[in-house]
C-alpha cells in the first residue's frame, strides 16, 4: 500500500476533489499526457474514433471531453459533436483550441459544462457517445453508464477508452510501478503537483477495469460488447452497441 494523495476520496466528496485536480493540471494536461504515454494516447484516441464508425451527420457526445482531442477527431470524421465536461478550466482550453482551427469535415464541436451523472440531454439524443479517461473519475460509475445508455438512440454506439489492469501479473506489477513512481514526477515537474498524477494509480486500484465495465455494459442491455486491450491491457477500449428498437406490426 502507499499513501493516498489529497485528490482521491470516495463517495459524494469525490466530484469536488476531481474538479480541483483538473483545475490544477488543465494548463499542462496535454503536454503531460504526451510525456507519460510517450505520445501513444493520440494513437489510441484515433483508434477509438475509427471504431465509432462515424457517418456524416451523426450526432456524437463526448463525455468528460477535457481539452477536446476526441471531440475534434469526431468532428473531422463528419459528426455533429457536443463535448461535455464538468471542469471549466479544461473546457477553456478546448474552446481556445476550437477558436484556432477549422475542422476538415463537419461543424466545429460545441463545448458545454455539465455533470456526467446527470446529462443535460433528452433520452435517445445521440448516435454515438464516447468517454476517454473519464469513467474512473465518476463518483458513481453505474449511474454514469446508465446516463450514457439513456441518451443513446436505438442503434447507437458507445466507446470508452480508459486505463486498464493487465491480466499478466508481472506486467501489471511493472505498469503499476511506473504509475506509482514515474508518473507523479511529471506532475511535480510540470505543474508543481505530484498528487495530481499519483491520483491515476489511486483511482485505478479500485476501478473495475476491463472485465468489470464490460459486465456492467452487458447488464444495461448493450449488445456486441467487446474489449480491445492495448499494450497488454494497460489500456482498454470498450465498444458496445445499443440495439435497434423492435419493429411493431
Amino acid at each position: 500500500m502507499h499513501a493516498v494523495g489529497r485528490y482521491y476520496v470516495e463517495g459524494e466528496a469525490r466530484a469536488a476533489k476531481v474538479e480541483d485536480l483538473f483545475a490544477a493540471v488543465a494548463p499542462r494536461y496535454d503536454l503531460i499526457n504526451d510525456l507519460q504515454s510517450f505520445g501513444l494516447h493520440r494513437l489510441w484516441k484515433r483508434r477509438l474514433v475509427r471504431l465509432a464508425e462515424i457517418r456524416t451527420g451523426d450526432r456524437a457526445l463526448d463525455v468528460c471531453c477535457g481539452t477536446g482531442d476526441v471531440a475534434f477527431a469526431l468532428a473531422r470524421a463528419g459528426a455533429e459533436v457536443t463535448g461535455l465536461d464538468f471542469s471549466e478550466p479544461m473546457l477553456a482550453v478546448a474552446r481556445r483550441r476550437a477558436a484556432g482551427r477549422v475542422p476538415s469535415a463537419g461543424p466545429a464541436p460545441r463545448f458545454q459544462q455539465g455533470d456526467a451523472l446527470q446529462l443535460p440531454f433528452p433520452d435517445a439524443s445521440f448516435d454515438v457517445a464516447t468517454v476517454s479517461y473519464g469513467l474512473r473519475n465518476l463518483a458513481d460509475l453505474d449511474r454514469g453508464l446508465q446516463e450514457l445508455h439513456r441518451v443513446l438512440k436505438p442503434g447507437g454506439r458507445l466507446l470508452v477508452l480508459e486505463f486498464g489492469k493487465p491480466e499478466l501479473a508481472a506486467w501489471r506489477w511493472i505498469y503499476f510501478q511506473y504509475l506509482r513512481l514515474a508518473v507523479p514526477v511529471f506532475g511535480r515537474l510540470l505543474c508543481g503537483d505530484a498528487d495530481a498524477y499519483g491520483y491515476i494509480l489511486e483511482s485505478l486500484e479500485k476501478y473495475p477495469a476491463q472485465h468489470g465495465v464490460d459486465a456492467r455494459l452487458r447488464g444495461l442491455g448493450f449488445t456486441d460488447t467487446r474489449v480491445i486491450n492495448l499494450l497488454g491491457g494497460i489500456m482498454g477500449i470498450h465498444v458496445a452497441g445499443w440495439p435497434q428498437a423492435a419493429a411493431c406490426g
